[in-house]
């Protein structure tokens, strides 16, 4: 098995993972923060998640140019979710 069939399969598994687990659950967040609420530790501690995975899936996202743009999304919703859930908390500190 070449590196891009390899890659392949792992990106399958990752995509499947996102959605139906991750994207969900993203969203649902989202939603609360954009209504003004503030991220729960559970939150927090998906986000950081999240973010660990984002890190380990980026390689794959640079070698396989088909998925660069799914993944600039994914990290741009979790980068849209931590500068909201900032910005409330700063309301509510103020």
């Amino acid at each position: 098995m070449n590196k891009k069939e390899k890659d392949q399969g792992v990106i399958f598994a990752l995509l499947e993972r996102f959605e139906a687990q991750r994207l969900p659950r993203m969203l649902e967040i989202k939603q609360r923060v954009d209504a003004g609420e503030l991220l729960t530790n559970t939150d927090l501690e998906f986000l950081k998640e999240t973010n660990q995975d984002a890190r380990k899936s980026e390689p794959f996202a640079e070698r396989n140019s088909e998925w660069q743009e799914l993944y600039a999304k994914a990290v741009h919703l979790h980068e849209d979710i931590v500068q909201k859930a900032l910005e409330n908390e700063k309301k509510l500190n103020s």
